[in-house]
């Protein structure tokens, strides 16, 4: 999926072969999912017709071009965002599904331009959750408004994001995938830095060690720098990245350890069981926070609900999805509290309790083969909730 690396090559190919050339001509597909269009395509094209490309922008996931007047062009690349330059090589990245050597503009193209020395571009989109708009100052309203700091233009100091996890209560993975903490970081990066860094990604963020924020700190910086710099081409990721055997959901090792995958910031996610260790170090209490005002605060926020690209979740999910993490995470804890309730009692058992363990496991699996935990039939989300609502009696959460 795209993120920042595939992002930024995209970038920089439009920069280096567009800039200081004028559009004498532009199509926008008919899709109104896609192409975010109040004044209808005819006025947008018209408003690209005889403008210079002044400069090729980019914050987090979203990318738009600077033209010599406004408005400008805005592309959301979603799940399958790509841009193409006829007869230039911009990235090559895992799930682009377009091949630029078929007819051109492809069919799925959702925003084409010639330019005046005859060279043409195209944004495509397969998946159709892309977003092309037109906006007067595309920096002053969301999406990219709402985007925190870009994890490559605007790395935090250290002592910057130590302070921040040091105030998050939710899981690491979930809030490293909240475009409004750092843009950029999708469901790979996330995967791999926490990889790199040895944390597991159910670990709360505000229990870590400092020794595991510099190491995540470092990490962050290390994998997107590499990606960037090679152009996000899949082929020159290092072999020992956890990157090149992750996906599919298919058993596997890297560097000889075995891969496992879980659910965590409502994705699908690889880690190493053996490396990253979850240390169950927050009390029953801390698990039932109120989540009303956890999704007010946006601990959880900016999570999209095509689950690999992060803009437009709603706070209802993404309340869920904070709940399911930290349910998940505290089990261990919440387990043995439960044990030790059910001692005091003559070591009775509660009838049903094998069969609601069990259909904690439980989750809906898409058409590609990963999970997805906020499904309304699912219930893994649920049964981990009821799990914790009843070690967790005294604290329940505000209604």
């Amino acid at each position: 999926m795209p993120e920042l690396p595939e992002v930024e090559a995209a970038r920089r190919a439009l920069q280096a072969h567009c800039v200081g050339r004028r559009i004498t001509r532009c199509a926008v597909a008919d899709d109104t999912k896609v192409v975010v269009a109040a004044a209808g395509r005819a006025a947008f094209e018209r408003a690209m017709v005889g403008r210079t490309i002044v400069a090729a922008r980019r914050k987090g996931k979203n990318l738009w071009l600077q033209l010599d007047a406004p408005p400008f062009p805005s592309f959301q690349f979603g799940m399958a965002g790509a841009i193409y330059i006829k007869g230039v090589p911009v990235t090559n990245y895992k799930r682009s599904v377009v091949n630029s050597e078929e007819e051109w503009p492809s069919k799925y193209s959702k925003f084409f331009a010639e330019l005046d020395d005859g060279l043409e571009f195209s944004f495509t989109d397969k998946r159709r959750f892309a977003r092309v708009r037109l906006f007067e100052d595309p920096e002053t309203v969301p999406p990219i408004s709402e985007l925190g700091p870009d994890a490559l233009f605007e790395p935090m100091s250290v002592d910057s994001f130590l302070d921040s996890l040091g105030r998050k209560k939710i899981g690491i993975k979930a809030l490293l995938l909240d475009q409004s903490f750092i843009s950029g970081i999708g469901n790979w990066i996330a995967d791999e830095v926490l990889y790199q860094s040895r944390i597991h990604p159910l670990q709360i963020a505000s229990n870590l060690s400092r020794e595991n924020c510099e190491a995540l700190h470092r990490s962050i910086h290390e994998v997107v720098k590499y990606a960037v710099d090679v152009d996000a081409d899949l082929e020159h990721f290092p072999k020992e990245w956890l990157f090149h055997h992750r996906w599919g959901k298919k058993p596997g090792t890297v560097n000889g350890k075995k891969i496992e995958f879980i659910t965590a910031g409502g994705r699908t996610t690889a880690y190493v069981p053996q490396l990253q260790k979850l240390t169950a170090t927050q009390s029953s209490k801390l698990v039932a926070v109120d989540l009303e005002q956890l999704a007010e605060n946006g601990d959880a926020k900016d999570l999209e609900i095509d689950r690999e690209d992060d803009d437009i979740l709603k706070p209802k999910k993404r309340a869920a999805t904070s709940r399911a993490a930290r349910g998940q995470q505290n089990k261990d804890t919440i387990g043995a509290s439960s044990r030790k309730v059910r001692g005091s009692d003559g070591g009775t058992k509660k009838p049903g309790r094998d069969v609601e363990d069990a259909e904690l496991k439980v989750a809906v699996t898409t058409g590609n083969g990963e999970q997805v935990p906020d499904e309304p039939n699912c219930k893994a989300v649920s049964k981990s909730d009821q799990v914790t609502r009843r070690s967790s009696r005294k604290v329940k959460p505000r209604k």
